[in-house]
């Protein structure tokens, strides 16, 4: 596994590099097959050190952040975040896959923000974001579980033996929506919200 820890407004120690890849490697040994990189951002900010920990192991991914007033303690509730996090994600695959169905591979996606304060004036919007990524193929459950684990409002995903792109993304009345093609409705999908 490769660790990448960033320091931020504070020196860089041997004793928390090593405190951090420690951490992590008994967690990664406990609970995942691979990792293939791990990055870890520690920084001190008004006297809060924060460690920001982020997992990648194939299309998963597990992030983990924590402020306290002493970085190893913020080291070890962020890490602690993420073996809960992890836990409960092997926990539910073992309740929802199973262990014959063939994948796709991933499809690749691009999406644009644009401007639109151009728009007001009568000009044509400008784009100011692109990002590209893999749309990797996984269930509706695994998609609410990826979204919420990363903590985003949305995720892009295709569905197993299918290359349909799939978006789901979560309502303002605590819900999740599903976009797809062919006409399939919104997933009120309050019964499988994340805590």
């Amino acid at each position: 596994m490769q660790v990448n820890i960033t320091f931020r407004n504070m020196f860089a120690t041997d004793a928390l590099r090593n405190h951090v890849q420690d951490k992590l490697a008994k967690v990664v040994d406990k609970y995942l097959d691979k990792v293939t990189e791990a990055h870890v951002t520690l920084s001190l900010e008004r006297y809060l050190h924060q460690a920001d920990v982020n997992l990648h192991a194939g299309h998963f991914h597990v992030r983990g952040k924590e402020k306290s007033e002493d970085m190893y303690a913020s080291i070890d509730t962020a890490i602690d975040k993420i073996e809960r996090q992890l836990k409960k994600h092997k926990e539910r695959l073992k309740s929802h896959r199973p262990a014959h169905i063939h994948q796709p591979g991933p499809v690749r996606v691009r999406y644009e923000v644009f401007s639109t304060r151009e728009e007001a004036y009568g000009l044509a919007p400008e784009v100011i974001r692109r990002d590209e990524f893999l749309a990797k193929p996984m269930s509706v459950e695994e998609a609410l579980m990826q979204m919420d684990l990363l903590n985003n409002d949305f995720l892009v995903f295709t569905r197993p033996n299918s290359s349909d792109v799939n978006v789901i993304y979560r309502r303002k009345d605590g819900n999740y929506g599903l976009i797809a093609p062919g006409g399939e409705s919104v997933l009120s999908a309050s019964r499988l919200e994340v805590k």
